[in-house]
């Protein structure tokens, strides 16, 4: 029983988060339990994300477990304002995800709860990633490149693209659209750009609640 060897760093996960001050995640859990998720009206969406809303009520119900802190986006839209640098040191948006179901996450190498994470991160993008879908993990770490390539080395994680952002200009961008309060911040896109979700605090990202979570989102919504 693979996720049953998982809990136990799970629980660790989650504490730490605690520790640290990253209640948003807990208070996600509540309003998704307590909320329209289950059999509610469809949240919104923006004329640029017409079926998103769709998505997000039949994802919402797979939000649970290890992945429970994710909370469905009330109003389906795009995301955008996010620059950031590629592998080769070159500028990008998230414009060059166009097509694929992509789960982005902000850590530092300073934030504990994110490096528990990482190898979860790196093992999810082994699972699912390919033409349709991708983990986008940004680091914000300040200064050179030198210590984040050095922990991911350290821990193995070697599937994951190296998206970088020393300005933390991605982080502060989320925080004023109410979408990260603290690290680590993870959003789940459709393959048009179109917000599904979003979680503040680590996750279990291995798992298979995440895994279903991800394999449902890749799915089409229903009337396309």
């Amino acid at each position: 029983m693979p996720d049953q060897k998982k809990r136990p760093p799970a629980l660790k996960l989650f504490a730490l988060a605690a520790l640290l001050g990253v209640i948003a995640g807990a208070a996600a859990v509540y309003v998704k339990e307590t909320g329209s998720g289950n059999g509610g009206v469809a949240p919104t969406a923006d004329a640029s994300c017409p079926l998103a809303g769709q998505k997000v009520a039949s994802l919402t119900p797979l939000m649970r477990g290890q992945v429970a802190a994710m909370t469905p986006a009330d109003k389906a839209r795009p995301i955008g304002g996010l620059d950031f640098a590629g592998p080769d040191g070159k500028p990008l948006t998230l414009a060059a995800f166009a097509g694929k179901t992509v789960l982005v996450n902000l850590w530092a190498t300073w934030c504990v709860p994110c490096r528990e994470e990482m190898p979860a991160l790196n093992a999810l993008q082994q699972a699912l990633g390919g033409d349709r879908f991708e983990v986008v993990a940004i680091n914000i770490d300040t200064g050179a490149d030198d210590k984040p390539k050095a922990f991911l080395d350290e821990v193995g994680v070697h599937a994951l693209g190296y998206y970088r952002d020393a300005s933390m200009g991605v982080f502060n961008t989320l925080k004023k659209e109410g979408l990260a309060f603290g690290l680590p911040a993870t959003l789940l896109l459709d393959e048009k750009g179109c917000l599904l979700g979003s979680m503040n605090g680590p996750a279990v990202w291995d798992s298979d609640d995440a895994k279903n979570l991800i394999e449902a989102a890749l799915a089409p919504p229903a009337g396309s």
